[in-house]
């Protein structure tokens, strides 16, 4: 039906509009382990780089890695692996090569030199681009906008000048999809006043914060996908988008929670609850500073609910890495209660592990509180409201 109106109000639309569908890239993942990494943890990066392909649309047709020093200065991996990666863009036939670690812009000059037809795209840009697919409001929307004109601007390769002739894709949504958004003049322009409607935002958004002050802070924080937007609606009775793959929320939500005090009858406690950007191994510097605004309310929240998918084998390392995120951004410090998510799938996945014995482990391990939950269950939610009033109260 949609298509016919189109064709009543477009006549010079062709028919076979109707039966168009939308092709998805095939895509080659490059990955490189460093001989001076005792941990090779290539499969792992490139699993989650496989993840992030798939939600940014492509297929993953195949993966090339090597063994290095260091990645190649010149073309990220050495001569003959590049040899071997365009006689496999050939056999996959595909349409894009993803590199699992932010390539220079010399790098990508010389990678393109060796292929037709063919995007280069490095992690960041894949981030970058899902970014742009998911922001909702203004203010992603700008924060996402000039992380990606910061990224192109000493980037303008191949990949951008031939945009005119480019129908979509993985790294095409966003600042570059015309000729004159390639003018460094431009983008440098683009940025002063991308900059300036972030700190105008960014001010309303400090009087909101300011408003609030009369409430305590809660805010969940956590690596992506861990499950902290299922938390949130549980806790407050919300919508919040909550899906089952990388950055499905990038904007912070703020709730208004009321939680009844178990030990004090007929009380109740007041509280804001925030659900905030999840974090990733190897985030894109340019999105951290962009994205610094958002994470004010991580910064200036009360507690922070650090939210862990103990699920995942590599749980243990995201934790690692979510603390390393909290300390950059000034946050390390915070009252902290641990929330160990889908402990419900980490049973099925290890049927001898007696539960209460690895929670005993774990809360004697950590110096923070530690909840054990399945929001998908709904299990373990009683006890992770007590355990955050039970903070509040001891503010």
């Amino acid at each position: 039906m949609f298509a016919v109106v189109l064709q009543i109000i477009f006549p010079h639309l062709k028919s076979q509009y109707h039966y168009t569908e939308v092709k998805r890239e095939r895509a080659i993942l490059v990955g490189v382990h460093e001989k001076g990494d005792k941990n090779d943890r290539t499969k792992e990066y490139l699993d989650e780089l496989e993840a992030l392909t798939t939600t940014a649309g492509a297929i993953t047709m195949g993966r090339l890695t090597q063994n290095l020093e260091y990645p190649n200065p010149r073309t990220y991996i050495g001569e003959g692996k590049l040899k071997d990666l365009v006689e496999m863009v050939a056999a996959y036939n595909a349409d894009l090569v993803i590199f699992d670690d932010e390539l220079s812009p010399s790098q990508i000059r010389n990678i393109e030199s060796e292929f037709k037809e063919v995007k280069i795209i490095d992690r960041s840009m894949l981030i970058l681009d899902i970014f742009s697919k998911n922001a909702k409001t203004a203010q992603a929307r700008t924060q996402v906008e000039l992380a990606q004109n910061q990224y192109l601007l000493p980037r303008l390769t191949k990949m951008w000048t031939h945009l005119s002739k480019q129908k979509g894709g993985i790294g095409m949504k966003g600042p570059g999809e015309t000729e004159i958004e390639t003018d460094r003049r431009v983008i440098r322009s683009n940025i002063t006043k991308l900059k300036d409607r972030l700190e105008l935002i960014e001010k309303q958004n400090k009087v909101q914060r300011q408003n609030r002050t009369d409430k305590k802070r809660v805010a969940l924080v956590g690596y992506t996908n861990v499950g902290k937007s299922t938390i949130m609606n549980l806790l407050s009775h919300s919508e919040v988008l909550a899906e089952n793959k990388l950055f499905a929320t990038l904007d912070s939500t703020v709730r208004k929670v009321v939680f009844e005090d178990p030990d004090n009858e007929g009380m109740h406690i007041p509280l804001l609850l925030s659900d905030t950007v999840g974090f990733i191994r190897k985030l894109p510097t340019l999105l951290i500073e962009s994205f610094k605004s958002t994470l004010a309310e991580v910064v200036e929240a009360d507690i922070l609910l650090h939210v862990v998918d103990v699920s995942n084998p590599e749980f243990e390392n995201q934790m690692e890495l979510v603390k390393q995120t909290l300390f950059d951004i000034g946050a390390k410090n915070k009252p902290t209660l641990l929330v160990f998510n889908k402990v419900d799938s980490y049973v099925e996945q290890n049927p001898d592990t007696v539960l209460t014995e690895f929670e005993k482990s774990w809360i004697s391990k950590e110096h923070n509180p530690v909840v054990f939950i399945s929001a998908t269950k709904k299990t373990g939610i009683n006890e992770l409201r007590h355990q955050i009033i039970k903070q509040i109260s001891s503010l």
